[in-house]
């Protein structure tokens, strides 16, 4: 089991761990990490996990183990990972998270300006998109891109909570994602709640504050099916 401290600090940059184990391919499995692992559309944190020799092996990736409950660190291609016992200190590459967090909840935004069933959806550093699934009709890049901003220079707080799997049962209208149902059986469900705007299960990193996105546009829209509308926005620096 690794203890995912992502999940309730996403501000985290590092943090010291101890190998649990290194399976077949060289995967790193640590107790504790602050790599998030590839899921919900939002790719893995990479970075670099620090030998107590001073030793350092890049990590390319991060991917959920053959356990819910475990990380697999992959290391670049030619490192040699650290052996089973050591302690490391695990480092992200802040720059790309941070972009991640910052997309990731741009897209929570965009959820609520476009309150349609989600088909689909990709993080990225620079850009992303939602897949919605919307009756024949004509969006408008422009008029997105403004109520979007909008929302963002409103400042409003970000942060989660946690329901029980009974609680999300009751209220199946949290749940936006068409494709990809929130996890359940472990007994709770975390909610991330963009004050006053959006209220959904996810378990991806997030910024604590809409303002910290900073402004954005609709780079396209395009028709992916009969009633697939596919909105791709982007960082406007």
């Amino acid at each position: 089991m690794t203890e995912p401290l992502f999940r309730d600090d996403a501000y985290l940059k590092s943090c010291e761990a101890t190998v649990l184990a290194v399976n077949e391919r060289g995967g790193v499995v640590l107790d504790r990490t602050v790599f998030y692992p590839t899921g919900g559309g939002q790719p893995g944190d990479s970075g670099v996990l620090t030998c107590a020799d001073g030793r350092e092996v890049r990590i390319a990736t991060a991917v959920k183990g053959e356990t819910p409950d475990a990380v697999v660190h992959v290391p670049a291609e030619g490192e040699t990972p650290p052996a089973a016992g050591e302690t490391v200190t695990a480092g992200i590459d802040w720059d790309r998270r941070y972009a991640h967090m910052r997309m990731h909840t741009c897209l929570h935004l965009l959820s609520a300006v476009l309150p349609y069933p989600v088909t689909g959806g990709q993080v990225g550093a620079d850009k992303g998109r939602l897949d919605f699934d919307i009756p024949e009709a004509v969006l408008d890049k422009d008029a997105i891109t403004a109520e979007l901003n909008g929302l963002i220079e409103a400042d409003d707080p970000v942060g989660f909570r946690w329901i029980t799997d009974a609680e999300l049962e009751a209220s199946p209208e949290l749940v936006k994602t068409m494709s990809v149902k929130p996890p359940t059986g472990a007994g709770h469900v975390r909610l991330v709640e963009v004050q006053g705007r959006d209220l959904q299960p996810c378990g991806g990193t997030h910024i604590s504050r809409t303002g910290e996105i900073g402004r954005v546009e609709v780079r396209k829209i395009e028709k992916k099916g009969r009633q697939n509308r596919r909105v791709s926005i982007q960082f406007a620096e």
